[in-house]
């Protein structure tokens, strides 16, 4: 279907629409003739901003300071008195398309020669004075120095979102860092959320030896003001201020809302937000970003926008143009089955389950002022810069990946971030409109509520241990583990589960010849420990087992991809459509490593099974099959399609760095590579 024609909803029936009054409460009219946009002033730093950039220049340094407050200028004013010196500068940040834009940004700022990029999809100018990268490339790059004996090649390690050291998934990777950086390189951390910065510190200046000063900011760039869209139209203050004792407590308008269990509409169906929306135009308050609970409802919320037709040809005009002149060369966004809602009513959805490129194309259109609102979840709140005039959200529970929690006040604050631009906006707005989800006493507590404590998630996995079994003996990597944040913070109970787990890990690799009795790596333990990969050790053994198809790099890419998938289930496949290749082939992998897998499981190390669908995708793909096929067959939202193929791809350039040992298989998945990095992956990730 094409984007150009303007259509009504694609998702079902159009739901109905609640008649609403728009209306404020007495309380806003001085709040809301605020708005506008601020005076225009020449640049000076804050406070906060020169005593970091004072800080970092003898000593570590913690910035914690509300999302715009100006962080990113600490990290260019210690880049470029690095850069002067002649010295070289790592700036790791966690997400690719961070660091994609860092990059963007800093080359235009202290030229492209002297900039680098490394997140495994890219590496270009891996020599350049700043490098920056994504930060499992960073730790990568320090177990290659402890191997070698030598030392990381930069002055200054800077980690945007330090907050991530507590991230379930990821934080291992931040804590390595942070144990493994060598004394003399200086350490700068950029974070909005840290509510233990005492402890954190605290922790690095024992395990470092040298100081680490905390430089906190509290106050936001754009104030914010919290709100509360009752359902017939009126906005309300969330919270109200008690001159006796000062305490914010939920308004009593509020109050008697909650009292009386009156949800916005039928609990199973959305807000109306096209009457939202006329309520939001009527009082200044947009454009809006609105973190709704699923993928699916943010594709929904589209269909209940068809009022947002509003009389402004200026801008209508604009948008169209800024559109033609991104689209004219992205077939992806030309054709874009949503691109009639950001066209004509000036509205995106934006997930994980859309490709990058459709994302992108959102948020400039978003950061230059060309649309009303953009329905996302809540993974948009870490990682993206477009922020709006108002931030609205309906629930206040997040799904965790298991079960849904009650949002902590650091992934609050990060949603809330969002509201208010500077330059632009003399006051943000954070609106919360009631669902069955909705917490309203919470919401009104996370307000003004203290950041998250960082609390250490290191644990032990193969190719750690294989990667400090390279430099390391096993009594020494007792040691590191006790310089561990869950040793300091357990004092010292954390360092004692992890030696535990390591001797565990020790114990397998040794029983399966990947380290020998002396608890040195043997040649196989070696080449294995360069796979830096979820699942190191199947992947050792399918190579050493000679199951990787060594002249067939389409067959290549979707074995792989077997290795890679985290689905907790497959999607059906009609075995009928599978390619005889592929079934026999996976069949075959399956049969070679069930013993092994048994093994692993046994002894209590968890295993994922190897599903066809995967495989199937990537064949196809890697076969030249069009996109929207490859889609269809795979059953996979694009985005999660694409993060498929290019976890697909990263995995395979392991196998790339094993030419020595294993040519052909090196050979066969280097052409596998070429095969499925095309676009639209490759134009959405920049690769």
């Amino acid at each position: 279907m094409k984007g150009r024609v303007f259509r009504r909803p694609r998702h079902g029936p159009r739901e109905p629409l609640v008649p609403l009054k728009p209306g404020a409460h007495g309380e806003l009219k001085k709040v809301f003739a605020g708005i506008g946009k601020p005076v225009v002033m020449p640049f000076t730093p804050d406070p906060f901003q020169l005593e970091a950039v004072a800080a970092i220049e003898d000593a570590d340094c913690l910035v914690t300071a509300p999302t715009g407050a100006g962080k990113t200028w600490i990290a260019e004013q210690a880049i470029a008195r690095i850069l002067k010196t002649g010295g070289r500068v790592w700036y790791a940040s966690p997400l690719k398309a961070l660091t994609n834009a860092k990059y963007a940004d800093f080359a235009k700022l202290f030229g492209a020669d002297n900039l680098g990029i490394l997140t495994g999809d890219r590496k270009e100018n891996p020599e350049a004075p700043v490098t920056t990268g994504t930060t499992e490339i960073l730790r990568n790059q320090l177990y290659d120095a402890m191997h070698l004996g030598q030392t990381l090649a930069a002055e200054l390690v800077i980690l945007d979102e330090a907050h991530f050291l507590g991230d379930a998934e990821r934080g291992v990777v931040w804590e390595e860092i942070m144990i493994y950086l060598p004394q003399r390189i200086g350490l700068l951390m950029l974070s909005a959320t840290v509510g233990n910065a005492e402890a954190i510190a605290a922790w690095l200046e024992a395990i470092r030896g040298r100081p680490c000063r905390i430089v906190s900011e509290t106050r936001r760039p754009v104030p914010l003001v919290p709100l509360f869209f009752h359902p017939d139209g009126t906005l309300l203050p969330l919270t109200k201020t008690m001159p006796d004792t000062g305490k914010t407590r939920v308004h009593p308008k509020v109050r008697q809302f909650i009292e009386a269990r009156k949800p916005m509409g039928p609990a199973r169906l959305l807000p109306p937000f096209g009457s939202i929306l006329q309520v939001l135009r009527k009082y200044d308050l947009l454009p809006a970003i609105f973190f709704l609970k699923s993928r699916a409802d943010c594709d929904r919320a589209l269909n209940l926008c068809l009022e947002n037709r509003h009389k402004d040809s200026e801008l209508t005009g604009r948008r169209r143009e800024r559109i033609g002149q991104l689209a004219a060369n992205t077939p992806h966004v030309a054709e874009h089955r949503q691109l009639g809602d950001v066209k004509h009513l000036g509205v995106g959805s934006h997930h994980s389950g859309q490709l990058p490129v459709w994302k992108l194309f959102l948020e400039t259109l978003m950061t230059e002022g060309l649309l009303d609102a953009i329905f996302a979840t809540s993974t948009v709140a870490a990682g993206v810069n477009f922020p709006a005039r108002t931030v609205a959200f309906l629930n206040t529970d997040r799904f965790n990946g298991t079960e849904f929690m009650p949002l902590s006040s650091s992934e609050f604050h990060q949603m809330t971030g969002r509201a208010g631009r500077r330059g632009m906006d003399k006051v943000g707005f954070a609106l919360a409109v009631p669902t069955k989800f909705m917490d309203l006493g919470l919401a009104a507590r996370l307000v003004n509520a203290a950041p998250s404590d960082v609390v250490s998630q290191i644990k032990i996995n193969f190719s750690m241990a294989l990667n400090l079994l390279l430099s390391h003996e096993p009594g020494q990597i007792v040691d590191l583990l006790e310089k561990s944040l869950a040793a300091f913070q357990t004092r010292p109970g954390g360092g004692q589960r992890l030696a535990r787990e390591f001797d565990r890990h020790l114990a397998f690799l040794t029983d399966h010849g990947y380290a020998g009795a002396d608890g040195r790596l043997t040649d196989d333990g070696i080449w294995a420990s360069r796979l830096r990969v979820d699942q190191p050790l199947v992947i050792a053994e399918a190579l050493r087992r000679k199951v990787f198809p060594q002249n067939d790099p389409a067959l290549m890419a979707a074995v792989m991809a077997c290795f890679v998938n985290e689905q907790a289930d497959d999607v059906h496949v009609s075995m009928k459509a599978v390619p005889k290749a592929v079934v026999k082939t996976i069949l075959a992998v399956q049969k070679a490593l069930k013993p092994f897998q048994k093994q692993m499981a046994a002894a209590g190390f968890a295993t994922r099974p190897t599903y066809v669908h995967p495989a199937v995708s990537l064949y196809f793909w890697a076969q030249g099959m069009e996109w929207e096929t490859v889609t269809g067959i795979s059953q996979l939202a694009e985005g999660d399609l694409a993060m498929l193929i290019l976890r697909t791809a990263d995995h395979l350039r392991h196998l790339i760095g094993l030419t020595d040992t294993f040519p052909s298989a090196a050979a066969s998945a280097a052409e596998a590579v070429d095969l499925i990095i095309r676009d639209p992956v490759a134009m959405a990730f920049g690769v």
